[in-house]
This record gives C-alpha cells, sequence and structure tokens, in this order.
C-alpha cells in the first residue's frame, strides 16, 4: 500500500496503484472533488491557496480551505515564494487539519510564475529548497510538492530537484511531463519522471501527471515508468469516471461500459447541488455553467439545452431542463470513451 508519510492511500481494488485528482484553480473546489471521490478518485487537493492571501485573511483564499471527511484523505495545496510567508501560511493551514499539505511548484501562468511563485520558483532551485525547508519545518503534516521538469528545455533539472527535496523532508513528489515554457502545449515527456522513480536514492513516492486520458495509457505509463501513482487533471473536467474505469481495467484488463446519459446527468445534479450549497445559489449557478458542455460532451444537436442551461438562474430550472435531456437523450449510446484534454488554463484561467 501507498504511503504518504504516515497516511495510506486507499487502495479498494487491491491494485496498489492511487489515482490522484490534480489542483485545478477553479475547477478542483469542493462540488468538483466531491464527484470524482464518488468515482474513485483516491487523492485530492484543493485548489492552490496564495500563502500571502491567507496571511491576509483574504476572503477567498480562506474559503478554499474548505474540506469535508467524505474526501479524506484530502491535502491542501499553497503557492508562494517567500520563506516567511509559506512558513504562516502553514501553521493557518494546520489548524483546519487536512491530511496533507503541498507545495505548487508548477503553475506555469504568467500572474503567478513571473512573480516568483509556482513553476517561477524553477529558476532558482535553491530558493525552491528553502521554501520546501521552512513549510516543513513549520509544521506535523506530511509535506509534498507538485512541479514540473524544469522552467525551460535547457533547466530540465527534477533529478537534482527531487533529491534535494527529499532531502528537506517531502513525503511524496508529484511531477508534470512539462516545462514551465511549454504550459500545456505538446506532449508530456514522461522519461526524467521514470528516471526519478528509479533513481536509487529516491525512496518516497513519485506519481507522474501529464496527458493520462485512457486506462491504457495509464496502464503502459505504470509499466514502462514504474510510478508509484498517477495524478489526472484535465481528463476528469466533465469525466470523473475516469478513475474508476482506469482501476477497472487494471485489475481486470476490460473496459467498464461508458457511463450514461443517466450517469452524466446524475453526476450533473450532484455538482451542481453540491456548488449551490457551497458557494450560494448566485455564485454556484454561474460557476456551474462551465461544466456542462464537458458532461454533455458528445451529444448530438445539444447546443440549444447547454445555451439554455448557461442562462437560467434557478437551480430548479436548470433541473427542469436536466429532465428534458435525459428523456431526449434516453438510450443514447456514447462512444467508449468521451475524454477531451482542454487546454485547461484557456478555459479555466487563474
Amino acid at each position: 500500500m501507498v504511503k504518504i508519510g504516515n497516511i495510506e492511500l486507499p487502495d479498494p481494488l487491491g491494485i496498489n496503484f492511487p489515482l490522484l485528482l490534480a489542483p485545478m484553480e477553479d475547477v478542483s473546489d469542493p462540488p468538483f472533488r466531491a464527484v470524482c471521490k464518488d468515482n474513485g478518485a483516491d487523492l485530492m487537493y484543493t485548489e492552490f491557496i496564495s500563502s500571502e492571501g491567507l496571511i491576509r485573511d483574504a476572503i477567498k483564499s480562506r474559503k478554499k480551505l474548505d474540506i469535508f471527511d467524505y474526501e479524506r484523505p484530502v491535502g491542501i495545496q499553497i503557492f508562494g515564494g517567500d520563506e516567511e510567508s509559506l512558513s504562516m501560511a502553514a501553521k493557518i493551514v494546520e489548524v483546519t487539519n487536512p491530511d496533507l499539505l503541498d507545495i505548487n511548484f508548477g503553475c506555469p501562468v504568467k500572474k503567478v510564475a513571473l512573480r516568483g511563485a509556482g513553476a517561477g520558483v524553477l529558476k532558482d532551485i535553491d530558493l525552491m529548497v528553502r521554501l520546501t525547508s521552512a513549510v516543513v519545518r513549520s509544521t506535523s503534516l506530511p509535506v509534498t510538492v507538485k512541479t514540473r521538469l524544469g522552467w525551460d528545455d535547457n533547466t530540465r533539472n527534477i533529478e537534482e530537484v527531487a533529491e534535494r527535496l527529499q532531502d528537506v523532508g517531502i513525503k511524496a513528489l508529484a511531477i508534470h511531463g512539462r516545462t514551465r515554457t511549454q504550459m500545456y502545449k505538446g506532449e508530456a515527456d514522461w522519461t526524467l519522471i521514470g528516471k526519478v522513480k528509479n533513481n536509487p536514492k529516491i525512496h518516497i513516492p513519485i506519481f507522474g501527471n501529464g496527458d493520462i486520458d485512457s486506462p491504457e495509457k495509464a496502464v503502459e505509463y505504470r509499466n514502462r515508468y514504474g510510478i508509484d501513482g498517477i495524478m489526472i487533471g484535465r481528463a476528469a473536467i466533465g469525466y470523473p469516471w475516469i478513475f474508476n474505469e482506469i482501476k477497472h481495467f487494471m485489475k481486470t484488463g476490460e473496459h467498464l461500459p461508458p457511463p450514461t446519459i443517466e450517469d452524466r446527468v446524475a453526476v450533473c445534479r450532484k455538482h451542481l447541488e453540491k456548488s449551490v450549497q457551497w458557494k450560494g445559489p448566485v455564485v454556484g449557478i454561474n460557476e456551474m455553467r462551465r461544466h456542462y458542455a464537458n458532461y454533455l460532451r458528445g451529444l448530438p444537436n445539444i447546443k440549444e439545452f447547454r445555451n439554455q442551461l448557461v442562462t437560467l438562474k434557478t437551480e430548479e430550472e436548470i433541473n427542469e431542463v436536466l429532465t428534458k435531456v435525459l428523456s431526449t437523450y434516453q438510450g443514447y449510446q456514447f462512444e467508449k470513451l468521451s475524454i477531451e484534454l482542454i487546454n485547461y488554463h484557456e478555459k479555466c484561467p487563474i
């Protein structure tokens, strides 16, 4: 069983290969995490939270600290470029009692990276080590890190990073197989992720991230690179079923049938209900609008229904339209997989 510090990750099917939900800004909130947990995610992280925002007691940052017992194990992710601020943020996070605390050294967007946080720290490995050490010293929680291969193709220094971060006390490392300059373009390169995992000096769990969009690819990468688990991000947006599909395929070598229209509408309804409960009716309904197209992807002539869903203002009206979708497409046979790796930061900007 894979452990992060003293935290044992769930393994209900006995495959000893946990699947993690990646932290995604404006996506990995409690409503989305709830439907991913229902569908097989073993470990989830919050949206990333600014250390400076926590210290200033910013409402948005504090709201992101909300976690629920049914999510466990769950980690809270923070980011920042200052040792003192990250240390203080770690102490604030610890009070909320998550299972883990994660540091984001991977976010590539300009407003984060070019201010010396997220993937911006990849320019200065000594700073990354100091920041990580400061967080580890400030909390009794297991500390993990999510990062990238390097800043650009000339600084793909993840092997050095992994050893040095392990030396200062992190308990697991998740690696996205791109550099910061790649953003989410091109194909993720897992070669260096495999080298980190197979380095005899590394004894913490190594999780790979990037472009996993099918059970076959998950099995292939597990076998080829020897990683301890996989972190899934964009492929889960609108398709939380991917976690259980991968697990079933690993266990049996067979595919689960694709989610039916009943499955899709049921998950969409739950996501909407949780969104309204957590954010209130106005914000909850407005922010849910970004998800309908993803849940209903693949349905022919769905545009009219989709346009209604993104303009209606009450939960009751939205559920009425979802009922019409259900009756209109009852018995519709979806293709085996309906997963699209959306350009996450274009559709879900930070």
